[in-house]
């Protein structure tokens, strides 16, 4: 097996204990390639199909090559897609600044959608190297009152010990590819040849590193036009991956307000 083959085992490893453990568990789609790598092994950890329904909360703000992605490959990998509506910014936190305030709807989006749909786990695409706050992040991260993120009480993980019993009522974030890097990714995509939203290809010198609303998300100067390029590009990019993104050039301790909130 070479690496890639490794950060895949652990993944599914993941997947299927989640499954197995946890209550009605459902996968957040956000459309961007992490999700996208991350619904493939989902796909591959249960022989094709996906077992569990997929959430994206919408904002209303994607990008529309994003709609067009979600509607054909929802239909083409028969997902059971459950779009949930986020309230306005003007019921947001006003002391968060604008475009953090913004972020903030994907949050009460979801937390509406909890309630509804009483899902007992949430399985999100994010990773370690993408922010520092989410370096903090478990595996299995159990969440307080409202769906609340409290960091600096979260279960030790060694040696792939994961902890998957809590007790009743509480909500699970479930983590598979915590492990992988950006680079990582896109390896994977281009070794398995999974599709992504044509954004993160360069178009008139730019494209997109992180996908997100279109107000509150800007490309990078770049000339990648082929995954070759990204990954070559990446190999020596001092770029960060989220540079493009305009709550991450706010406050410094705003990403960790909305992740302590619940953000996705």
């Amino acid at each position: 097996m070479d690496y890639l083959d490794v950060l895949e085992n652990r993944t599914i490893y993941i997947l299927r204990e989640a499954f197995n453990r946890i209550e009605r568990p459902a996968i957040l789609w956000s459309l961007g390639k992490d999700s996208n790598a991350m619904l493939w092994m989902v796909r591959k950890a249960f022989f094709g199909h996906v077992p569990m329904p997929a959430v994206h909360i919408d904002t209303g703000k994607k990008f529309p090559e994003m709609y067009a992605f979600r509607d054909h490959y929802s239909r083409e990998w028969g997902l059971d897609l459950r779009l949930g509506e986020c309230p306005p910014v003007e019921e947001m936190d006003p002391t968060l600044p604008p475009a953090a305030r913004s972020a903030a709807r994907k949050t009460a989006g979801l937390r509406n959608m909890l309630a509804v749909e009483k899902f007992g786990g949430l399985i999100a695409g994010i990773r370690r190297d993408e922010e520092g706050t989410r370096a903090k992040e478990r595996v299995f991260s159990p969440r307080g009152e409202e769906n609340k993120w409290d960091f600096r009480d979260q279960p030790p993980e060694f040696w792939d010990q994961f902890k998957t019993e809590f007790p009743p009522g509480t909500h699970i974030r479930i983590h598979p590819i915590l492990h992988w890097t950006e680079i990582d990714i896109w390896r994977y995509i281009q070794r398995e040849g999974i599709p992504v939203v044509d954004l993160y290809f360069a178009k008139n010198g730019k494209r997109y590193r992180s996908l997100g609303d279109q107000d509150i998300t800007f490309p990078v100067d770049s000339n990648a036009a082929t995954l070759d390029a990204i990954i070559a590009e990446l190999q020596k990019t001092k770029v960060a991956e989220r540079s493009g993104r305009a709550m991450d050039h706010e406050s410094e301790d705003a990403f960790e307000r909305l992740r302590a909130d619940g953000y996705l």
